[in-house]
């Protein structure tokens, strides 16, 4: 099952093209899931499983996959389905992922196929349904809907975030961030990094808004670049100090909403941060390709102060030169 997803390193060329690869399986009944190719390794035959006292039970145990010891997650359990019975460990495959710096496991009934699909493509769960669900969008192959799991919700209530920022830390950073006025526009479309994130800034001291995907958050800066068209507000590149965004996302995706960026004559200078759980040297490949100013992986909210703080330094100089001339 492992050569299933033979040759995923190669596909890295839809990347920056608004598409994306979804592996669809179920978990139970006919019911299709979907998760970003890009975050899986490989798919197995469910291995042999050690219990863990005390665990979450969410974790049915660790599995050794050719020495690697790694955490195995029953994505029904985790769901709130009927979870898989231990009798039929041997007749369930495991999809092997990798996000969040770490390699876990997914217990899941069986894989179904890979399909090619364009992020315009992929919906993001109603309104109704933010924050209290485990998807990040919503799309349809094979004549029906495919539910796309927000797997990095689930290793979050499974494992916890790492540490966020010290009391230390943000005390000695607030002082460079709060009361300058700066302006952050983020997206992402897992409820857990959107919190996330906006606790980082919060606690920087930093007004933001954070949305769901990157076009929602291309639509927000176009409308702030048209009151500034309509002299109604200050031009946009005095108003944002940044935009951080996810790569993967429904309706639009990072590469995409950077690339967007850069051909608006009216956003084109903007700061942009791709913020991103995935692995892969491509990310900053690709992140130089479309033009991003950097990127970060997620989870590290003293690297993305850092980089805030920097930002914030390099344009109060610039601010102070112009005044000087």
């Amino acid at each position: 099952m492992s050569s299933f997803l033979k040759g995923v390193d190669q596909r890295t060329s839809l990347a920056g093209m608004n598409r994306m690869e979804l592996l669809l399986f179920t978990i139970k009944g006919e019911q299709l899931f979907g998760i970003n190719v890009f975050k899986v390794r490989e798919v197995i035959r469910t291995p042999e499983i050690s219990c863990v006292p005390k665990s979450d039970p969410r974790v049915v145990g660790v599995s050794d996959i050719r020495g690697l010891t790694m955490p195995m997650i029953d994505l029904a359990k985790a769901l709130d389905l009927d979870a898989i019975h231990e009798e039929n460990y041997s007749e369930s495959l495991t999809i092997v992922t990798e996000f969040n710096s770490s390699v876990q496991g997914f217990l899941v009934k069986d894989v179904d196929r890979i399909v090619h699909l364009r992020w315009e493509d992929i919906l993001p769960p109603p309104d109704s349904l933010q924050g209290v669900n485990y998807l990040t969008g919503i799309t349809r192959a094979r004549d029906q809907i495919v539910e796309i799991v927000d797997v990095e919700k689930v290793l979050a209530e499974v494992s916890g975030l790492p540490e966020g920022m010290s009391d230390e830390f943000v005390s000695s950073q607030k002082t460079k961030t709060s009361g300058h006025g700066y302006f952050v526009l983020g997206a992402d479309d897992s409820t857990v990094a959107r919190t996330q994130l906006k606790n980082t800034l919060d606690k920087l001291g930093i007004q933001n808004k954070i949305l769901s995907n990157g076009k929602k958050a291309l639509d927000y800066l176009k409308k702030w670049a048209d009151e500034a068209d309509a002299g109604i507000a200050p031009k946009i590149s005095d108003r944002v100090l940044m935009v951080i965004s996810d790569i993967e996302m429904p309706e639009m995706d990072g590469y995409t909403l950077t690339t967007s960026i850069r051909k608006d004559e009216r956003l084109k200078d903007l700061y942009v941060v791709l913020n991103s759980s995935l692995s892969g040297g491509f990310n900053e490949s690709l992140t130089e390709k479309v033009g991003a100013n950097i990127f970060l992986s997620k989870w590290h909210g003293e690297e993305l102060a850092r980089v805030i703080v920097n930002r914030i330094d390099e344009v109060s100089r610039q601010r102070e030169a112009l005044q000087e001339d």
